[in-house]
């Protein structure tokens, strides 16, 4: 993995093949210094955003990028801090572009965002009601068999998703079944993004045996308590994830808590702003012997 030495600025949307994640954000949804916890995946000709909330737009005008330009979107669940440019983004590209963008979505939750969320501030906009449909095309992922959660897979292009459900809210659910619709992100079974979810042991050493990841990006609370996994919480981690792991989603006194997390031997922070390259892996040579 190779990081930006300073932020990127303008964000291209394509590469030579390598595997580029871009932090739009590393804040927590009520962070003022940081914006919020969103990531553009770029691989080749291929993108994909992973969330969109209320200062999206902004974070990425100031990236030299504009909503015209992404094309892909994946939803992660459905907070303000990564759901509030939607409404936006369809408005614009119906209004504007005159087109629309495309989402991976699963029907279960496509139903959830556009009846609970979306639907208020776009149905009536013109003669008639809008749908969920009108405003997007729809990608949708394959639910898989075989894993220890509900987990759906599909490729944007070339960049393989897979997308495990995450035990995130309320803050009394004891599993992932009783929460809301929420879902971490594995990309190319070699990064795993959680996305925000409690502290679930169970998600990250289940998944990382099955996929042993290069990375993992996980949500990093700076007190323990609610609806997030805390520093403490990842603290307890055996020292092999530790050292995988990158924080994310803090808020605005991280800095208080840089010892700690050095301490403890996670890799790094989330830095806002810059781009994390993976390069393409080498082919094993085939024995001919």
């Amino acid at each position: 993995m190779k990081i930006s030495r300073k932020p990127t600025n303008p964000v291209p949307l394509v590469t030579k093949g390598d595997l580029s994640l871009y932090f739009v954000g590393c804040g927590s949804a009520f962070a003022r210094t940081l914006y919020q916890n969103n990531l553009l995946i770029t691989k080749g000709h291929h993108h994909l955003l992973i969330d969109c909330g209320t200062r999206c737009s902004q974070a990425l005008h100031e990236a030299g990028l504009h909503f015209s330009q992404i094309q892909n979107y994946l939803i992660t669940h459905s907070h303000a801090d990564h759901i509030g440019g939607l409404e936006e983004v369809q408005l614009f590209a119906r209004y504007v572009l005159q087109q629309k963008p495309n989402m991976v979505i699963s029907k279960s939750y496509e139903k959830i965002l556009w009846e609970q969320s979306l639907r208020g501030g776009s149905e009536i906009s013109e003669n008639g009601r809008l749908t969920f449909g009108d405003l997007w095309n729809t990608q949708r992922p394959k639910k898989l068999s075989g894993y220890p959660r509900e987990t759906f897979e599909t490729n944007v292009g070339n960049i393989n998703i897979k997308m495990p459900r995450t035990l995130h809210f309320p803050d009394n659910a004891t599993s992932w079944r009783e929460c809301a619709w929420s879902c971490g992100v594995i990309i190319d079974d070699r990064i795993f993004f959680t996305s925000d979810t409690q502290f679930d042991r169970e998600l990250v050493e289940g998944y990382d045996k099955r996929f042993s990841f290069e990375v993992i990006f996980h949500d990093c609370q700076l007190f323990t308590g609610g609806v997030h996994t805390s520093i403490d919480e990842l603290c307890t981690l055996p020292k092999r994830l530790r050292k995988k792991i990158v924080l994310m989603h803090y808020g605005d006194n991280w800095q208080n808590f840089r010892q700690q997390a050095k301490d403890a031997g996670f890799q790094s922070w989330a830095k806002q702003g810059h781009t994390y390259t993976f390069p393409t892996p080498r082919a094993t040579p085939r024995n001919t012997a």
